[in-house]
Formats: C-alpha cells, sequence, structure tokens
C-alpha cells in the first residue's frame, strides 16, 4: 500500500474513533450521565471508586481510556477497576470466562513506513512518521476466572480520616498562593492565585476538597505550570473548554485520592456539548489534558505515597 493510501486510510479509521467516542460522551451528557462522575452518582452504586489500571503490570490508563473504562464499569456493574487484555489473563494463570463482552480502549502513537524510511536514507532528510490511533480490547477482572488472589483482589480505597491531610498537604507544596474566604470560589489567571470559601461555608464538608482541586486544576495552566490557554471570557469555547478540562481532572484527581467525584459546574454543560458536537477530537483532547493536570497535582504528594510515584513516573515518561 502507498505512502499516500495509508495515510488516507489511517486518517479515516482515527476520524471514524474520534466519532465514536465523542458520539458516545454526548449520548451519555445528554441522557443525564456525566461521565466522569457517573461510576458514583447513586447511592446504590457497586462500582468502587478508584482509578482504572492494568491488573497485569499495575499501569494506570490515561485521558479518554479512564472515561470508556469508567463507563463500562457502570453500565455492567463491575466490582472493581482492574483490566486486562485476553493474552494478559492467560499469562498470568487466569482466563477470560467464554461469551464475555470486552471494552475497546485506546492508544495513540506515531509509525513510519519502510518506504518512507528508504526514501530518507537516500534523500538525507528525516523520514515522516504518521500517527494513528490503536483499538485494543481490554476485560474487567470480574470478567475472568482463575486469576492469581494478588491479581484479582482490586485496591481497598483509601481510608477516609487520610483524604483531608492529603488536600492540604498537596496545595501547600505546590506554591500556588491558595487564599480561603469569600463567599465564591474562582481563580485569577492575571494575579495567580486561587481563592476558596472557608470548609464551613460548605453543607457537606468533602464538597470544600472537590472546590478545591477543581481551582488547583485551573491554577495548573498558569504559563509557570502547564501552560494552557487561560485567555477566554465568559461564554467563549475557549472558556468551556478550560472548564470541561479542569472537571474531568478535578475527578481523576479526587478518584485518586478516594473522594468521591461530582459535578462542580453543571450549568455548563449546555457548553461543553457545543464545544463536543463542534469537535469530534476536543474531548479526547480534554480528557488527555486533564490526565496530565491530575498527575501534576498528585505529584505535589508526599514521596512515599502511591499517587505521587505514579505521577512521577508518568511525567518521566512523558
Amino acid at each position: 500500500m502507498s505512502r499516500h493510501a495509508l495515510a488516507k486510510r489511517t486518517g479515516e479509521d482515527r476520524t471514524n474513533l474520534y466519532d465514536e467516542i465523542t458520539n458516545r460522551i454526548i449520548g451519555e451528557i445528554e441522557a443525564g450521565r456525566v461521565p466522569w462522575v457517573q461510576p458514583w452518582g447513586t447511592p446504590s452504586a457497586s462500582t468502587s471508586l478508584a482509578m482504572p489500571r492494568s491488573a497485569a503490570n499495575g499501569r494506570r490508563y490515561s485521558g479518554i481510556n479512564i472515561l470508556i473504562l469508567w463507563a463500562a464499569a457502570t453500565e455492567r456493574s463491575f466490582t472493581g477497576q482492574s483490566w486486562l487484555t485476553f493474552r494478559q489473563a492467560l499469562s498470568v494463570g487466569g482466563h477470560v470466562r467464554k461469551g464475555e463482552r470486552g471494552t475497546t480502549v485506546v492508544f495513540a502513537d506515531r509509525f513510519v513506513p519502510a518506504d518512507e524510511k528508504r526514501s530518507g536514507r537516500e534523500s538525507g532528510e528525516e523520514a515522516q512518521a504518521i500517527p494513528f490511533l490503536k483499538r485494543f480490547t481490554l476485560f474487567n477482572t470480574d470478567q475472568c476466572e482463575g486469576l492469581p488472589p494478588e491479581v484479582a483482589t482490586a485496591p481497598q480505597p483509601m481510608p477516609p480520616g487520610r483524604i483531608e491531610p492529603q488536600v492540604q498537604s498537596l496545595i501547600r507544596a505546590s506554591g500556588v498562593d491558595f487564599r480561603i474566604g469569600g463567599n465564591r470560589a474562582f481563580y485569577v489567571p492575571a494575579e495567580d492565585y486561587v481563592q476558596v470559601p472557608p470548609p464551613q461555608a460548605y453543607f457537606e464538608p468533602i464538597n470544600w476538597h472537590r472546590t478545591a482541586l477543581h481551582e488547583m486544576a485551573h491554577a495548573s495552566g498558569h504559563p509557570s505550570r502547564l501552560a494552557r490557554d487561560l485567555s477566554g471570557s465568559f461564554g467563549s469555547r475557549t472558556y468551556a473548554f478550560e472548564e470541561l478540562i479542569a472537571e474531568i481532572s478535578s475527578a481523576f484527581t479526587c478518584a485518586s485520592l478516594g473522594i468521591v467525584p461530582t459535578v462542580r459546574h453543571a450549568d455548563y454543560i449546555g457548553s461543553w456539548l457545543d464545544v463536543l458536537r463542534q469537535d469530534n477530537h476536543a474531548i479526547v483532547r480534554a480528557a488527555s489534558q486533564a490526565s496530565k493536570v491530575a498527575d501534576y497535582l498528585l505529584g505535589f504528594l508526599p514521596e512515599g505515597s502511591l499517587e505521587a510515584k505514579t505521577a512521577k513516573a508518568k511525567r518521566e515518561a512523558a
């Protein structure tokens, strides 16, 4: 197949995959289910609070794959957030039960076709890589049999008593100018500070932590940190996209700390839908940025914590 034909087919596959993911997320939101909080949105939810991980090597999934796996776990009432490929289940001594349906996730990469390598060698120019999205299928450990106990057992959520100190520690270690006071929560990019009302202003104390992590997500976009575009005015697509990143990253950070995520700004749902409908790459890009934000913030936890080690490993790999 020629490079042009291969690039065309790859492009079509990517477009179809982006459309498929975007339409799925839009459908969930339109049905009143926000994908990044839905797994624990009802008292009867049986899905454990955790970030999806590989049961084979402990590696945590990131970006859009978190939303895909959370949605699958909720829809099918899986009790854990540990996943395996068919071959991985066999490699650890177990197997996927006959008739089980897997969950499709994606992996982004680039490759250089053989003719491009040859052309590059002949011309002395750098060979051009073609980006692609690869699909692969995962199975929840609930769908498997014969797995060793250390693989089959889902990690227990963090005891509630440890949540608040970790959030406070993260805020202090980040170096962000974090102010407590007033009657509303916000981040001011021009002056680079976060302000959140005092904990006693919240009907449920845990909401203070959810709010703080949402605003810290915005602060991560400052030029001295992750350098995102924070210039959007209220009502603009840029503003809505940044809110989408903050909402999803807050959910990722909360789940990592054992805090049940919630939607902090439900009144923005309409603007999120507009962004998703206009750009089929938006949810993938937002989820990717959200993973970077969560890893950045969790990296400020004490060195010995699992969350800090995982975030550090992801940053080094990137």
